[in-house]
């Protein structure tokens, strides 16, 4: 029998392990700078925890059986739990909270049927986010959209695009269509399914189609609203989405924007900015980062549903790495050892370990004891293999004889 990981999950060797620990700590840096502190959340959550923001369907849910009766499940994102853990757990702290995660998260597509491929999609995705709970208005869209460039300038990953909607502005202008056919078109919308929108009746279709096509530079797609009623409270939301996009535009690191007021999803999770960025990979488009508002929320988690505002993004650390592979940037090899310790004879075990310890306070890094009596060509062979630059011959009486791969053996 040959053992393989779980459906969906994959090993992770040290190369990986390298690449995703740069990933994390360069994005960590910046989270540091912006007064951001890590917070850490079950693996495991009450499926009713999952689901009671309306955003994760059940059966993209991992399914946990517990003995006592309890639905558990495996976290399928982090915002949900950490929502959760800021109402309860955090309850009577000062706002803003500004908090940032790196876990692993676990979820399915849709039932589809039982296809090879179906049974074959990943199912464990490795993310870092930042989230800001407790701060609403325009200066906080603005930080958060800030980081995000601030991120990607600190990955030097580049170009990279922002794709820019607001869900409270798209909410008012469905506002426009009779309420029978409102969730319908949003729904097209979110699956950006222009033939379905074509098929509604002529009454609805144009200003359907006018919607769907809401993208683009952001000065021209506010000029095309000029066509629409919008109310007061929407034309209030709009005037801050421009001032919005000034300020992040004129940043140290702004991104290419199209705004795209057709950029919702089939819940009403998103309550204000929505955002996507873009970044290319050596094939196509990926989305590496995504975020948006949730004021109503925390609220859900709340004992007295007492609403409080919150905004926040995720990186996808996979599809990060996958744009950040044409750039050079990622590690192309595993950290090496400088120092193979090699007793000469078995009564020098001792010594060779204790000689070892020395040279790890000294403060090199990584240093290695042979554990096995071979010939000495095999050992240089093996130090050759691994990238070991020095060898320490030491015998019993703890006397070592330093031997550069490249040099000849000196006696130190």
């Amino acid at each position: 029998m040959v053992y393989q990981p779980a459906t969906g999950a994959r090993d992770l060797l040290p190369l990986d392990v390298a690449r995703q620990r740069w990933l994390e700590q360069r994005l960590e840096q910046v989270f540091h700078r912006w007064g951001y502190q890590e917070i850490i959340t079950p693996t495991i959550e009450k499926i009713e925890t999952l689901i009671a923001g309306g955003a994760l369907e059940s059966d993209t849910l991992i399914h946990l059986r517990h003995g006592d009766g309890e639905s558990l499940g495996l976290r399928p994102e982090l915002t949900a739990s950490i929502a959760r853990a800021a109402v309860t757990r955090m309850a009577g702290v000062t706002f803003p909270q500004r908090l940032y995660y790196k876990a692993n998260v676990f979820r399915r597509s849709p039932l589809q049927g039982m296809s090879a491929q179906r049974l074959t999609q990943q199912q464990e995705f490795f993310q870092t986010g930042a989230e800001l709970i407790g701060g609403g208005g325009l200066a906080a869209d603005a930080e958060i959209l800030l980081i995000v460039q601030d991120c990607l300038h600190n990955l030097g990953l580049s170009p990279c695009y922002l794709l820019l909607g607001d869900g409270g502005l798209t909410q008012m202008l469905l506002g426009e269509f009779p309420p029978e056919w409102r969730g319908l078109i949003r729904q097209n919308l979110a699956r950006l399914d222009r033939v379905a929108l074509e098929s509604l009746p002529a009454t609805l279709r144009n200003r359907a189609l006018d919607l769907f096509d809401l993208r683009g530079a952001a000065t021209d797609v506010c000029d095309r609203l000029e066509d629409w009623p919008l109310s007061t409270p929407a034309q209030e939301r709009l005037q801050q989405l421009k001032s919005l996009i000034d300020l992040i535009g004129s940043s140290d690191h702004p991104l290419p924007l199209t705004l795209d007021l057709s950029l919702i999803q089939s819940f009403d999770y998103y309550t204000g900015i929505v955002f996507d960025v873009m970044a290319q990979t050596e094939t196509e488009l990926k989305v590496v980062a995504q975020g948006g508002r949730y004021d109503q929320l925390l609220g859900t988690y709340h004992p007295e549903g007492q609403s409080t505002p919150g905004i926040g993004f995720v990186f996808n650390l996979e599809d990060l790495e996958q744009a950040l592979l044409r750039t050079g940037h990622l590690a192309t090899g595993i950290a090496h050892s400088q120092w193979l310790v090699i007793p000469t004879a078995e009564n020098a075990l001792g010594a060779a370990f204790a000689h070892a310890q020395t040279l790890r306070l000294e403060g090199t890094t990584r240093v290695e004891v042979a554990l096995e009596m071979l010939a000495p060509e095999q050992f240089r062979a093996y130090a050759r293999d691994r990238n070991i630059p020095y060898l320490a011959w030491v015998d019993a009486q703890g006397r070592p004889q330093v031997e550069a791969l490249s040099t000849e053996m000196v006696r130190c």
